[in-house]
Parts: structure tokens; sequence; C-alpha cells
């Protein structure tokens, strides 16, 4: 018999204990507030689910979205998961999983795409998920490779970031928080569209309202002495760690070292309190193909790899 019960989150009735649950959890971001979620709704149809115990107490959500025959965690977030109270244990993630299965079955869908909060991002351990998951037969069909720096014991930067910051420091960058958000935008548009033929996940006015809602987001941009924009970074400011949600250099920002002045200022400033500092994934193709140029960029600044995993959990009626 099921302890717990799993059901659709709704928007009217939900989202203030749905906030409040995430900011109370052992493993919440503020990803998961609904203000950060629903700003792209209508681009993910919202498969989010609220578990509940016998008397109707919240235990765990999901947020997710659905994309055709998959329940998805999340698909528009840099990552999704069981988010859980800071007072539960294994044996409630394992029934609130099980509720999960239940409920997703009884919607029709075939699959659920997990992508777990990395155990960086934890304010206290909360692996439970994945013993949950293995013991449902999941499997790991996608591995990324991030690149971490621990601040509390940074390894020696390499001679050429050292190098970098000199020369910064001799061409009279000057770093401004809050930065150019505008033309940052448009230079990162640029890059990315040069490099990579892509444009960035967020519009303008998408990352200005979020950062307008999130203080934890900022932006800080590299000016050279006359006031050209050179390279610059968005941030985002969990409890206890930072990550470079978005970096862009400048062909003569690179040529005078300003990222690196734009990185530096930003754990000086903004990583106080932080033991990590996150740069973000180095692959693509499913994560089977490492750009190593970046990952050996990112490690030289004292960064070691960590991983983003995503799971598969068949959930059909055959299953």
């Amino acid at each position: 018999m099921l302890r717990l019960r799993a059901r659709a989150y709704q928007a009217d009735a939900d989202a203030a204990v749905w906030d409040a649950f995430v900011r109370a959890s052992r493993n919440g971001v503020f990803l998961f507030e609904r203000a950060y979620m629903d700003y792209h709704a209508d681009r993910f149809a919202d498969a989010s689910l609220v578990v509940e115990d016998e008397r109707g107490a919240i235990v765990a959500l999901l947020p997710a979205h659905l994309e055709g025959d998959a329940v998805v965690s999340h698909g528009g977030l840099s990552f999704g998961g069981l988010v859980l109270a800071e007072r539960s244990g294994v044996q409630q993630a394992i029934d609130a999983l099980d509720a999960i299965i239940v409920a997703l079955r009884g919607s029709g869908a075939a699959r659920l795409v997990y992508r777990p909060v990395p155990h960086l991002y934890h304010r206290l351990p909360s692996e439970d998920d994945l013993y949950a998951l293995h013991r449902r037969g999941a499997r790991t069909v996608r591995v990324d490779l991030s690149t971490t720096i621990d601040l509390e014991r940074r390894p020696a930067m390499a001679k050429g970031r050292r190098h970098a910051l000199a020369k910064a420091r001799r061409a009279g960058v000057v770093v401004r928080d809050p930065g150019d958000l505008a033309g940052l935008w448009s230079l990162l548009g640029a890059v990315l569209g040069q490099r990579h033929g892509v444009r960035p996940t967020h519009r303008l006015e998408e990352i200005a309202a979020l950062m307008a809602r999130f203080p934890r987001i900022v932006c800080c941009t590299a000016h050279a002495p006359q006031g050209e924009l050179l390279a610059g970074a968005v941030l985002y400011r969990y409890e206890g760690l930072l990550h470079t949600q978005y970096l862009a250099t400048a062909d003569a920002g690179r040529a005078c070292g300003a990222l690196d002045a734009v990185i530096e200022y930003a754990i000086a400033q903004h990583g106080r309190g932080c033991r990590w500092l996150n740069f973000g994934v180095s692959t693509t193709d499913e994560g089977r193909v490492l750009n190593r140029g970046l990952a050996a960029q990112k490690e030289m600044f004292g960064g070691r790899s960590t991983v983003v995993q995503t799971l598969e959990l068949a959930i059909g009626p055959d299953a």
C-alpha cells in the first residue's frame, strides 16, 4: 500500500506553498521557484507533481514538463529532480518516487527523464533519489562534464591565467557591477552565432526580467578605459555555490585578459560564503563529445571535473 500520493501541481492553489517548500528544502534551488519556472511556461507544458502524505502535508516536489510520451525533470532548467524536505529520510524519498510512478502511469506517460540536482548544490546531502531510481531500474542515458573550483582549497592558477590577469591590469581593464547587460547580450549573441550557430537560451528581455525577480542573478562586464565592452558574465548565486551561467569575450578582450578579470572579480565579490564556483558543462552530443580546449581553459583557473547526469526510468504499464 502506498504511503504517499502524488498529484499534479495546481498553479492557483499551490504556488505559494510550492515556493515555501523549495526554500526550506535540503536540495531545492531558486530555479525551482514558480517565478523562475513559469517565465517560459509558453514553451514547456508543465507536468510538475506535488507529493503528499495521508494528512495532505507536502513531503516532496518534482519540477517537470511533458515532452511527447515522457515527463522530463526539467528540460527548461539546468536540472530538476525530487525536492526533499530537510527532515525527510531515504524511505520517504523511495515512497515519493513510487507515488510519482503511479501518478505518471495514470497520466499515460511512458518514461521519466530525470536530471537530478548535482550534489554541489545541496544544502544537505540529498542523493536519496539516485538510490530510489536505481532500485526501480533507472538507467543513466547521459553524462555531461562540468568544471568546478573548490574555493576553499583552490589549486594554484596556471601560469597562463596569471599572465592574463597581469595583462588586464596593465591594460586598465575595469569591471562594472552591475554590468552592461544589453551590451553583453549583443556580444554573447554574436559569439554564439559565429562559433556554434545558436543563440543564448534566454532572450534579453527574459534575463532582464529574471534579474529583476531574483537578485541572486547578477551581471558583471569588463571594459577598456575608454568604455568599450570587452567581456562579461551572468552569474547565478546559489546557497554555497556561484555558477557562471553565461560567459562571453570579444577579440579585444581576449587579447588583454578581460574575461579573467571578470571571473576573479566575481569570485572576490560574489563568491563570498560560497564553497564552489561552477563553470558549467564543456560537452555536446548528449555528453559524448568533450570540448577539450574549453575544459582546459576552465581547469587553468583551478577547476576540476564534476558531472551532470541524466537518468531514464520506464514507467509504462509493462515496465
